[in-house]
């Protein structure tokens, strides 16, 4: 874990951020004390592409699913 005073996290913020996201952790200080924890968010850090079929053989799909819907909720729907 890295420590670095404020002056140095403003001057060289785009450097720390590339630190935090490779997974490393800086800590932020005032006058030597800590103040502040710079950490990866995990969104930020990879969000990685979405993994299909997640959901295989859980889901039935009804086999009149697109069938025209009756004409009672049809009205409902148009507001009659």
């Amino acid at each position: 874990m890295q420590t670095v005073n404020i002056h140095a996290a403003k001057t060289h913020l785009s450097r720390l951020i590339d630190a935090v996201i490779e997974g490393e952790e800086i800590v932020i200080a005032r006058a030597g004390r800590p103040v502040a924890r710079l950490v990866p968010l995990q969104q930020a850090a990879s969000p990685g592409r979405r993994k299909l079929g997640v959901l295989g053989g859980k889901l039935k799909v009804p086999d009149d699913f697109d069938a025209p819907l009756p004409e009672e909720m049809l009205r409902e729907f148009e507001g009659g």
